[in-house]
């Protein structure tokens, strides 16, 4: 009867481990964590694309504003930029609320082409940037590069638009549903975003976008479109998924 006993209790001991095994092999991203992902790749309190495009916006104002020195994006004073220039600017970005807390470092350059007549019309803007972004629903640590164009400086022109691509990989935590950990890689590719003159504000455009990496020992790949709404959000569409209404200052999200 004792070795009965012995061999039921190896038995379970062996279901349990296996059951374990299999449940940390298959564990994944879910469609709202890699939803976590993509609006902390939108959000300006983590360094998003609404950051990237408030700081790119802010550098067109500057060289188009009337008078010989401006206030460039990093809040220093500097000289009117010339036609076919380039210029150089960085930035820590941190800050802590009760629910975020953030860190980056941000590298921009800057090119200005103007038209026949001399007057600025676009930027070629390059970004690089590393930190760490911890908020209610995960938390990560990346490093990020940006090309964007950004168009409508003439005087004539009613709003900024900006083309481009934002890119940002490294590491995430979960800290909802499986609590998965693991790489990401998320890839964000902006058409005609624009932003209203004087105040910046982003009033429309589109996005396509791709959050891809490894999560326990699995793979993940979600794409989809950004439609960014004018009201302060962008709307989220995972393909064949869930649909999010993002908050493009705070990047809390609302799933429809």
């Amino acid at each position: 009867m004792k070795t009965f006993k012995s061999s039921i209790v190896v038995l379970l001991l062996v279901a349990v481990f296996s059951c374990k095994k299999e449940n940390s092999a298959t564990a994944t991203l879910t469609s709202d964590q890699a939803a976590d992902m993509a609006s902390s790749a939108l959000a300006s309190n983590s360094g998003g694309v609404a950051f990237m495009s408030d700081n790119i916006s802010a550098n067109a104002a500057a060289v188009t504003s009337v008078g010989g020195k401006t206030i460039d994006a990093v809040g220093k004073v500097a000289v009117k930029q010339a036609c076919g220039t380039t210029l150089t600017d960085s930035a820590t970005h941190s800050g802590t609320t009760a629910l975020v807390t953030f860190n980056y470092f941000a590298k921009y350059t800057h090119t200005l082409n103007c038209n026949t007549q001399e007057q600025p019309d676009n930027l070629v803007n390059t970004l690089a940037y590393n930190g760490t972004f911890s908020g209610p629903r995960i938390s990560t640590t990346a490093t990020g590069t940006a090309n964007a164009t950004i168009a409508g400086l003439t005087t004539a022109a009613a709003s900024f638009v900006i083309n481009g691509e934002y890119k940002r990989a490294g590491t995430f935590s979960s800290k909802v549903g499986n609590m998965a950990t693991g790489n990401s890689n998320v890839d964000i590719v902006v058409t005609n975003l624009t932003l209203s003159k004087p105040g910046r504000t982003i009033s429309g455009g589109t996005a396509t976008f791709s959050v891809t990496g490894v999560a326990g020992k699995l793979t993940y790949n979600f794409t989809g479109k950004i439609t960014f709404n004018g009201d302060g959000t962008a709307t989220l569409a995972i393909t064949g998924g869930s649909t999010y209404v993002i908050n493009l200052a705070t990047g809390v999200y609302t799933k429809q």
